[in-house]
């Protein structure tokens, strides 16, 4: 078995088509890509995948050999950049990642906090969604960053700095707007905007869970990639989303967010960093999370 199997199959789950890896991920002949698979399915001794006429669907055993394949890949990348750093001669850097909206309330605090060991390193600030800033935890390109806690990320630190609730965003001429609170039925047979769970596993996760624990389907009309799309299509259809807290930092005056009634659904926000980084800044970041925590529940409006 070779890397470009792994690339291969990860493609081809990722798109869930072997015309389209082939074409548009991999750029190569699709009978050729059909053989490495049929190759790979028999170097590992289980059916990987089920081909259909709509393109192809994971087995049991191909969904953990995804979860395992992307880990392997990972590693690879990781142990590249790592051998590209120590060829290079040292240099003072520190890359902080924020899962995106979260930089405007945590990223002045962290900063603040590192200022004096920050006159002579290159500080680097990135915004992404929270499977991406773990990836690049796990490859040594991001220090520490503000995430989910995410699921199959070997090597990855979790400190939890908060338990977010979910609240539902709407159109501010909603006929669900003049709630104080709005109750779990009230969801159903709205149109719904949701996150996919390909790029928000855990906010999915959550969603999911508690619209079981209501008995409400809270399965999405429409899928939003990142929170700025979600309110746009919030804006645009007319319908509701269930996202976190800090959604509001984000609004526009013609959306607005309302708490749901009852006990909410919460969300992790963490402090991620790899176990294997010695950087003295993240050592010192680490020594003043209950700083970080009180530095930035002081600057919330009340009532948040």
């Amino acid at each position: 078995m070779e890397l470009r199997h792994l690339r291969y199959f990860v493609a081809v789950a990722e798109t869930g088509s072997l015309t389209v890896a082939a074409e548009k991920r991999l750029h190569t002949a699709q009978p050729s890509l059909s053989r490495q698979m049929r190759d790979l399915e028999y170097e590992v001794g289980a059916r990987l995948m089920q081909r259909h006429a709509r393109g192809i669907e994971l087995t049991a055993a191909g969904r953990v050999f995804l979860d395992h394949a992307r880990i392997a890949l990972l590693q690879v990348e990781a142990a590249a950049e790592a051998a590209r750093r120590a060829a290079q001669p040292p240099r003072a850097s520190f890359a902080i990642g924020f899962l995106t909206g979260f930089e405007m309330e945590w990223m002045g605090p962290a900063v603040g906090l590192l200022q004096e060991s920050l006159s002579s390193t290159e500080l680097t600030i990135t915004s992404q969604q929270s499977p991406s800033l773990a990836a690049e935890l796990m490859r040594g390109r991001l220090d520490v960053a503000f995430l989910r806690p995410e699921k199959n990320t070997p090597g990855v630190v979790y400190l939890t700095l908060l338990h977010e609730p979910l609240i539902v965003l709407m159109p501010a001429d909603h006929p669900l707007a003049a709630r104080d609170a709005i109750p779990p039925e009230a969801l159903a047979g709205q149109t719904l905007v949701g996150v996919p769970n390909s790029n928000s596993p855990a906010l999915r996760a959550v969603v999911d869970a508690y619209g079981a624990r209501v008995g409400v389907d809270l399965t999405p009309d429409h899928e939003a990639l990142n929170l700025a799309m979600a309110i746009s299509l919030v804006a645009s259809t007319g319908g509701v989303s269930v996202l976190p807290l800090y959604a509001r930092n984000l609004l526009p005056p013609t959306v607005i967010g309302r708490p749901l009634a009852g006990v909410p659904p919460t969300i992790d926000l963490a402090l991620g960093y790899n176990e294997a980084n010695t950087s003295p800044l993240l050592k010192t970041l680490l020594s003043k999370v209950d700083e970080l925590k009180f530095r930035v529940g002081r600057t919330r409006p009340s009532g948040r």
